[in-house]
């Protein structure tokens, strides 16, 4: 579900874009704006970062997003007809989306492509998100310049307003630390980790998209999304957080629906676990990681935490990143992962030897787990957030020593799920 330029010209409701849509909007004679942009033609392939398609999209990310529709004649800004712009295939829309990344400083990463066609002309849509990023610079020759979008024209910015853009850009990232802060703050508050190790990770889209507030079916519908994933991510090896969480009723919190901890019994207590998903599309997890269960009547120390359980959690909450992303219409999201710790001891992270035997060997003790952060697209193709999956767990365990995840295999590329 999205809403355009293209929506809010004819009046429409959030939904996908359609042939119907643009002939709509070419019928009513829909004039460009700041986030629309009628091109005629695409740009030739060859050459590409020398065309004006970098420069376009910079605009438009300059701008906060919009969409550049190839296929669409116009005459004094305005739609007047459509027009075929050829073959599409896979390798031009890989060509644009280079063309985005290393034709553009920083990269606009993020685009939509639309295949529209009827009566035999096909129809482009290049969707543009918002960007935080900004100023988004191209460099011709020895020059760059930051281009803009001014109503329906594009024009070069001037030196105050490139400082205010960069001024923002630093103010948007202080508010999203802050973000993380306060979520990273709460979701870890009240937890016993004077006796045993919690892992705390929290997820907050770069720029959040509110709509109307998820309903406990949706949110349910999420976690069982989310249980789907982190088993391709993960399988069923380790202790997985979600098998210690109320799946099936979330309940409401202040803003967000919270799968409650199921494992409250004193067999069962050392695998507590806490999730949440936020009306923003904001995601928490808190899961007992240290003093999990070894044999049937024994315990790890509270400060023995062992890898798989790490992984598992990675792979639990980048699914409920995925999941939550997919339903709330977020694309980008802030991660931070830390474990919390304050006994006397050192935190261990544990790995297995090659008996399938609990071993320190490698391990580095850890008076203070930092915190790592990371950015991921949410909605990128599965193969590349399967390997974000796999990178940012394997970055979790190398803290403490570990050099290899155990349980998260790297996908094939390519791969779909």
């Amino acid at each position: 579900m999205s809403f355009t330029a293209l929506h809010r010209a004819v009046g429409a409701t959030p939904g996908p874009l359609t042939d119907d849509l643009l002939n709509t909007a070419v019928a009513a004679g829909t004039a460009e704006a700041s986030d629309l942009d009628w091109k005629s033609e695409l740009p030739p392939a060859k050459g590409l970062t020398q065309t004006d398609f970098p420069k376009d999209i910079a605009a438009m990310a300059n701008s906060g997003g919009g969409v550049i529709v190839y296929g669409v004649l116009e005459s004094q800004k305005s739609a007047t007809g459509r027009v075929d712009v050829g073959d599409f295939d896979e390798t031009y829309e890989r060509s644009l989306r280079s063309a985005a990344i290393t034709a553009i400083s920083p990269p606009v990463f993020g685009l939509t492509m639309h295949r529209l066609e009827a009566d035999g002309k096909r129809a482009i849509v290049v969707e543009v998100p918002a960007s935080i990023d900004g100023p988004h610079l191209i460099y011709r020759n020895d020059y760059f310049g930051a281009p803009v979008r001014n109503d329906s024209d594009t024009v070069w910015m001037k030196e105050r307003q490139i400082e205010a853009m960069y001024r923002a850009r630093f103010e948007e990232r202080r508010h999203a630390s802050e973000a993380l802060d306060a979520l990273f703050g709460e979701a870890s508050a009240g937890r016993d980790s004077n006796k045993r190790a919690w892992l705390i990770a929290v997820a907050h889209p770069r720029i959040p998209v509110f709509r109307e507030r998820m309903t406990r079916d949706s949110a349910r519908d999420v976690l069982a999304t989310t249980e789907d994933l982190a088993l391709v991510f993960a399988g069923r090896e380790g202790m997985h957080p979600l098998e210690s969480v109320d799946r099936h009723n979330p309940r409401p919190g202040l803003r967000r629906w919270v799968a409650v901890n199921t494992a409250t019994s004193d067999q069962s207590r050392w695998k507590e676990a806490w999730m949440s998903i936020h009306h923003d599309g904001s995601v928490t997890l808190a899961a007992a990681v240290g003093g999990h269960r070894k044999s049937a009547d024994s315990y790890f120390e509270g400060r023995e935490v062992e890898s798989s359980a790490i992984e598992c959690a990675i792979a639990d909450v980048m699914a409920l990143i995925r999941a939550t992303a997919e339903a709330t219409g977020n694309e980008e999201y802030d991660v931070r992962v830390g474990i919390e710790w304050s006994g006397q001891e050192p935190l261990t992270i544990l790995t297995r030897d090659t008996f399938g035997h609990a071993y320190d060997g490698v391990s580095t003790p850890l008076y203070r787990y930092t915190p790592i952060e990371t950015t991921v697209n949410a909605v990128e193709p599965a193969s590349d957030f399967h390997w974000h999956v796999h990178d940012f767990a394997q970055d979790c365990v190398n803290q403490g020593g570990i050099t290899n995840v155990r349980i998260i295999r790297p996908p094939a590329r390519g791969d779909q799920h």
